[in-house]
């Protein structure tokens, strides 16, 4: 058996200390805050200044190729006006689009996928979202990828979609 020196604590470090219990902290109460002599007039006035500060708080400033722009949003109404034919819900809502991306030129990228790859109008689908997507102005290119994994279920559509289909 060697004795080995102890190392002695570190400067600034927490000391450990046991204890058997530790008294539980008290729980706020709305009657604490709330004086019991507040007049309706003053409890409408302290409402209003809790929501001055969310009322007066503005979006920042969205470009417009990112979701609630102005370009990303024409190109996804462009996307609502394509039906499957086969399913009469525009394939947006059907959840056959998995993401847009438009970059500072515009050039637009829509990821997307079909109900199954034996779909009647895998050859034909593609090239429409990329019509339809490079006629929104603003768009320079468009460019659909087609892609199979995750595939496509029901679970990916919308609820106006299922409504229509009588899923909901």
């Amino acid at each position: 058996m060697t004795d080995e020196p102890t190392n002695p604590p570190l400067s600034g470090a927490p000391l450990a200390e046991e204890v058997d219990s530790v008294t539980p902290p008290r729980r706020a109460r709305v009657e604490d805050v709330i004086e019991d002599n507040e007049s309706p007039a003053e409890k409408l006035e302290r409402k209003k200044d809790y929501l001055d500060g969310f009322l007066k708080e503005r979006p920042q400033a969205v470009s417009g190729n990112e979701p609630g722009g102005e370009l990303y949003e024409s190109v996804i109404a462009a996307l609502k006006e394509i039906f499957d034919p086969e399913i009469p819900v525009n394939i947006y809502d059907l959840g056959l689009i998995y993401g847009v991306d438009i970059d500072d030129n515009g050039r637009a990228v829509v990821t997307m996928t079909l109900t199954t790859p034996h779909c009647p109008v895998a050859e034909s689908m593609p090239g429409e979202v990329e019509l339809r997507v490079g006629a929104v102005p603003g768009v320079g290119d468009a460019e659909v990828n087609l892609i199979w994994d995750p595939p496509w279920d029901p679970g990916k559509m919308s609820d106006e979609a299922k409504l229509e289909l009588g899923m909901l």
